[in-house]
């Protein structure tokens, strides 16, 4: 697809999923019939943030939450008693996904498992005809990306990723701002995500609690190389490949899709990464300290493009999380919900070339600033893009996130991860749909 054709239905997908309001239901064939959900992993990103936003929409668009699947008996039965509390009814639980869809008792499902997990789940949930919301990252793995990627298609199941960035009112200014031409080209993008946070993705309780007779290990891998069971890599996987990337699909993910979203470009031209486990010497396998450069731009002309570079650190939090897109005549930076002539090309400069002066104007991006820091919890964006995507199970609109949102960024992330594991300058094979680390498929 052409850059403008990917630009323009984007943007028009988009901003007109966003935009569906909930008074238009009654227009809607179905609309009175209640969309049943099942939970498929009890996790804290559910309790802490997906549930909840799921809890405000629920009553008005007429969902209802019946079943719970988990195979660690302890999330089970904190799952259970959770949701009995929450809801006032009795809740079904299951021992796994399979168990869960033989019931022929949900709708849609929630999906918030492992990393690695998610690809797989999200084909069990279509194939049982489910509509889903899924967690990011999409996938860890191109094969368990190419196969989620045909089994949505191949079904007319709605499928939302949990990049909630795009549902967030000041990412669809930005989006419009870039798009419309007046920010001009992007130049460069700097992005971080600091914290100082010893116990990041650490259970060592949990992990201490955990016995092999308390979950289904051989499930819990699934198509990943067998291994003995190791509770640390099932309670603490983010921290484990090739259970989890670590950074590169918890965090940049978020921020590389807005990107692939703002430019119309699907992912880097090559990846180049550097890093390692400089502070937290805890056995873990994936990096503390990340630092990423992207080259985007038309695969066709490599004089068009711009820089991406990433970077994050688990050990000092300055500079927090930061997302901020230059152009010869300002920055758009979505930390502060500003655009700015800040690094433009002033007229001394100009001048003295004999160009003229190219300054954005100051203004402030429209609709509520947004948290886009690290912490767990409910959030507006969060909150807006649960429920875009119910209003979509209830329309069949396309959400705000559709796969190809989650293809796009996992792509991105496979790169990163290969390029610091490997060492090498990674590309992207369009053909074959693969990641290259110098001439070899980078697979684990």
């Amino acid at each position: 697809m052409q850059r403008r054709d990917f630009v323009k239905k984007a943007s028009v997908a988009g901003l007109g999923a966003i935009a569906f309001s909930a008074q238009s239901y009654a227009r809607i064939l179905g609309a009175n019939d209640r969309v049943r959900l099942g939970v498929v992993g009890f996790s804290d990103r559910f309790k802490y943030s997906l549930f909840p936003s799921f809890k405000i929409a629920s009553s008005e668009l007429n969902f209802e939450l019946v079943g719970l699947s988990d195979i660690w008996n302890r999330r089970r039965d904190e799952g259970k008693a959770f949701l009995e509390k929450e809801l006032g009814r009795s809740i079904a639980v299951y021992p796994n996904n399979e168990a869960l869809y033989a019931s022929k008792t949900v709708d849609a499902v929630m999906i918030s498992t492992a990393d690695f997990q998610h690809a797989l789940h999200t084909i069990e949930a279509v194939q049982a005809g489910c509509d889903v919301y899924t967690e990011k990252p999409f996938a860890e793995t191109m094969a368990d990306a190419r196969a989620a990627l045909q089994a949505v298609r191949a079904s007319n199941r709605i499928v939302q990723i949990g990049s909630q960035r795009r549902s967030g009112a000041n990412y669809h200014e930005a989006a419009r701002f870039i798009q419309s031409g007046a920010f001009g080209p992007i130049t460069m993008v700097e992005m971080s995500w600091n914290v100082n946070q010893p116990g990041r993705w650490r259970r060592p309780q949990l992990v201490q609690d955990l016995k092999a007779s308390d979950v289904d290990w051989k499930r819990f891998l699934l198509n990943r190389p067998y291994e003995p069971f190791d509770p640390r890599k099932y309670v603490e996987y983010r921290l484990f490949w090739p259970y989890s990337s670590g950074i590169p699909g918890q965090w940049m993910c978020h921020q590389i899709d807005t990107v692939h979203w703002f430019s119309g470009l699907p992912h880097p031209r090559s990846v180049v990464a550097n890093g390692g486990i400089y502070m937290w010497k805890d056995g873990r396998k994936n990096a503390d300290t990340l630092t990423v450069v992207m080259d985007y731009g038309p695969l066709d002309d490599l004089s068009q493009g711009f820089q991406v570079v990433y970077s994050s650190r688990f050990h000092n939090s300055a500079g927090g999380t930061k997302e901020i897109y230059y152009a010869n005549g300002g920055e758009l930076n979505l930390d502060k919900n500003t655009s700015s002539p800040n690094g433009g090309l002033a007229e001394a400069e100009a001048a003295a070339m004999g160009l003229p002066a190219n300054l954005l104007a100051e203004r402030s991006l429209q609709g509520e600033k947004t948290e886009a820091g690290a912490n767990t919890g409910s959030d507006p964006q969060t909150n807006a893009h649960v429920r875009n995507w119910m209003e979509c199970v209830r329309s069949r609109r396309s959400p705000n996130a559709p796969v190809e949102a989650g293809y796009h960024h996992a792509i991105a992330c496979i790169m990163t991860n290969a390029a610091y594991r490997t060492g090498e300058k990674v590309t992207f094979d369009e053909k074959k749909q693969e990641v290259m680390a110098g001439k070899k498929v980078f697979r684990y």
